[in-house]
């Protein structure tokens, strides 16, 4: 009976010294919270490891408003020139630099675009957050504020979009993904009169299809997906 007592405890021991092994090799397995932390921390180091020119597409094709039934129709801009860095509420507007100053907002990179025809000026603003729900917070917050305008505009010399100031944006909005707030306006390129486009159902829906698809361009390089998170399994990792 002793023998066979040391042998039970001696099995039970073994059993019990795999266990521990299998705990220590086996994968780790990340809390909900600990994914999410890990995931925001993928998206929120592309803006430092990218360069601007990586980060706005030089050229971005978006759909355009459907014309005869036709919604295979593509249109593209171009990028015309960079802004520097700057802070989230000297670059944006009152309500919009609010938004993204209660969820956290790090910075503000610009760039601006012309359509093909040289009709529309758009000038994006990406706006670095901290994590994928402050970002949906503030797009959500910036969209609600009806009539306000998002992102400054920034003109460039020498090209079609030399005069385009706050003064001539006719349409803004904002659009998130992974940690980012894309932040866009549209106007003409021209030096038309300001004319609200609200009365041109067409004009109006083609400018927002060209400040949504150069957000998305944008959002397409910055929230690009990122791989789930995993551990190698090694003891310590």
């Amino acid at each position: 009976m002793l023998a066979i007592t040391v042998l039970v405890l001696g099995g039970l021991g073994l059993v019990g010294f795999g266990v521990g092994v299998w705990v220590q090799v086996a994968p780790r397995k990340f809390t909900a919270a600990q994914r999410a932390q890990i995931t925001n921390w993928e998206y929120g180091k592309r803006w430092r490891e990218l360069t601007a020119a990586q980060i706005f597409p030089a050229s971005v094709s978006y759909p355009a408003p459907a014309l005869d039934g036709d919604p295979s129709l593509r249109l593209s801009a171009e990028r015309v020139g960079l802004a520097k860095q700057a802070s989230c509420a000297s670059a944006t507007d009152t309500a919009a630099a609010a938004a993204l100053d209660r969820e956290g907002c790090a910075a503000i990179l610009r760039a601006t675009y012309v359509d093909e025809t040289d009709s529309y000026v758009v000038t994006v603003g990406a706006a670095v957050l901290p994590g994928t729900a402050n970002a949906t917070s503030a797009a959500r917050a910036i969209n609600d504020a009806s009539g306000a305008h998002a992102v400054h505009a920034v003109p460039v010399a020498g090209t079609p979009a030399a005069a385009f100031t706050d003064k001539r944006r006719q349409l803004s909005g904002a659009i998130s993904a992974g940690t980012y707030v894309v932040l866009y306006t549209v106007g003409y390129a021209d030096t038309r009169p300001k004319e609200p486009v609200t009365g041109d159902a067409y004009t109006a829906q083609e400018m927002s299809s060209a400040g949504t698809g150069v957000a998305h361009g944008v959002l397409s390089v910055l929230a690009a997906p990122v791989p789930p998170p995993s551990c190698p399994g090694t003891p310590g990792c």
